[in-house]
């Protein structure tokens, strides 16, 4: 028996035992039902304001403003480190561009294979 049928199942046996409950217990059942209901009809209609920026606004009052400047130093601190990074790549490869240019090699050194080999150790050292 697969989870639908079981289901299946389950609400036609509640829905039969429902006829033999009273008046009273029946009628606050379906009160109760009712008001779940209305109460998920509400929480649906919100539900669109689910993403990042409402879920940043409902969460501000929980934020202290010491994990607000962590996060921020963290993000500059990242950022600062990159453009450090890339700023020393482009320095040693115009190094090496400068000195294949200024240098008078033939244009079949720059096919050679074991030309590439030398240029790759020697921008890693």
């Amino acid at each position: 028996m697969n989870e639908q049928h079981f289901a299946y199942r389950l609400r036609q046996h509640l829905n039969r035992g429902l006829h033999e409950l009273p008046d009273e217990t029946r009628l606050r059942l379906e009160d109760g039902r009712r008001r779940a209901l209305a109460r998920h009809k509400v929480a649906v209609r919100h539900s669109v304001f689910a993403g990042v920026a409402g879920f940043l606004l409902q969460q501000a009052d929980h934020l202290r403003l010491r994990q607000v400047v962590f996060a921020l130093l963290v993000a500059l601190g990242i950022g600062t480190y990159t453009f450090w990074h890339a700023e020393q790549s482009i320095s040693e490869l115009e190094v090496i561009d400068s000195a294949l240019l200024s240098d008078e090699l033939p244009v079949a050194a720059f096919t050679d294979k074991g030309f590439a080999a030398w240029l790759k150790s020697s921008a890693s050292q």
